[in-house]
């Protein structure tokens, strides 16, 4: 049996010092954005709280599915290189960046500098993404639909090119056996689309699930547990969404603070995967599980 953690939309707080000469472009929208309503409802003790009850499952891999920063500040990105180092061991985390850490032109460059393994892994070609991290009979297939937008955009791209590599990689790790977890911020089901916030390219992607198949699809971006399904060959393919890590209670734009824990094994022929669900309540201040249920 395979663990496998997924969190989410970190935004890490509180914000850094911030000069006026960093709020040029679509950094001053955001910054107003913070300052009227982001910065109550998302904060580093509910995060603390969150990650700490993680840790203790001792997971065998963690996916973080993007949005570890909020500006994309260089100072933003550093912080959160030193957060990734205190969740755990590159060889046991994969990052998947989110629209917030491509928030301007160059951040994502940024990003994969600093963050390095944590979002690096075996790749067809010279492209970062997708990359493959094989824990076990797990492969972990982190995709990017990173980045920069105008202001008050919040949209995803998935493209032809790294759709081509993920059909490759999905073929391959499909004939090897593999239980293919895909990562990718942005929702690629249609239920979840928006002309603001949604994926471009959403089509594509199912396409290339449809026609390579997968197990397991994980993505953040809305803030909100769902539960979806996407056609794949042959079966459903899940598709999972979380809370956001940092979201506190009593708020009013997310569902609180929450992680996922699958537990992955062989059953016959196929997988057996039972999803469990920790975080907090609207009420109370404990975090407890909250749901339990196979999804495949």
């Amino acid at each position: 049996m395979i663990t496998l953690a997924h969190i989410s939309d970190i935004h890490l707080s509180p914000m850094p010092e911030v000069g006026w000469r960093d709020l040029l472009g679509k950094r001053l929208t955001g910054y107003l954005n913070w300052k009227l309503r982001r910065h109550d409802e998302l904060n580093s003790e509910t995060l603390a709280s969150l990650v700490s009850h993680m840790q203790a499952q001792n997971a065998d891999f963690t996916a973080v599915t993007g949005d570890l920063v909020n500006l994309a500040l260089r100072s933003e990105i550093d912080r959160a290189g030193k957060w990734l180092e205190a969740l755990g061991a590159a060889d046991k985390i994969a990052v998947c960046p989110g629209n917030h850490d491509a928030y301007v032109p160059g951040a994502l460059e940024s990003a994969q500098e600093l963050w390095g393994q944590y979002m690096q892994g075996e790749t067809l070609d010279e492209a970062v993404f997708p990359f493959v991290r094989r824990i076990g009979e797990l492969a972990i297939i982190s995709c990017s639909s990173a980045v920069p937008t105008r202001p008050f955009l919040a949209i995803g791209r998935f493209d032809e090119a790294q759709a081509e590599r993920l059909a490759r990689i999905l073929h391959v790790m499909g004939e090897a056996g593999y239980f293919r977890t895909v990562l990718i911020h942005h929702p690629p089901n249609p239920e979840l689309q928006h002309p603001s916030f949604g994926l471009r390219g959403h089509k594509l992607f199912r396409q290339v699930i449809a026609q390579h198949g997968a197990e397991l699809i994980l993505h953040g971006h809305t803030h909100r547990a769902s539960i979806h399904s996407i056609p794949g060959k042959g079966h459903e393919v899940p598709v999972v969404g979380v809370a956001a890590a940092s979201a506190a209670q009593g708020g009013t734009l997310n569902d609180p603070a929450r992680y996922n824990l699958f537990r992955i094994e062989r059953s016959g022929d196929g997988w057996a995967c039972t999803m469990r669900e920790y975080g907090y309540q609207r009420l109370g201040s404990d975090i407890v599980m909250r749901l339990q249920m196979r999804i495949s």
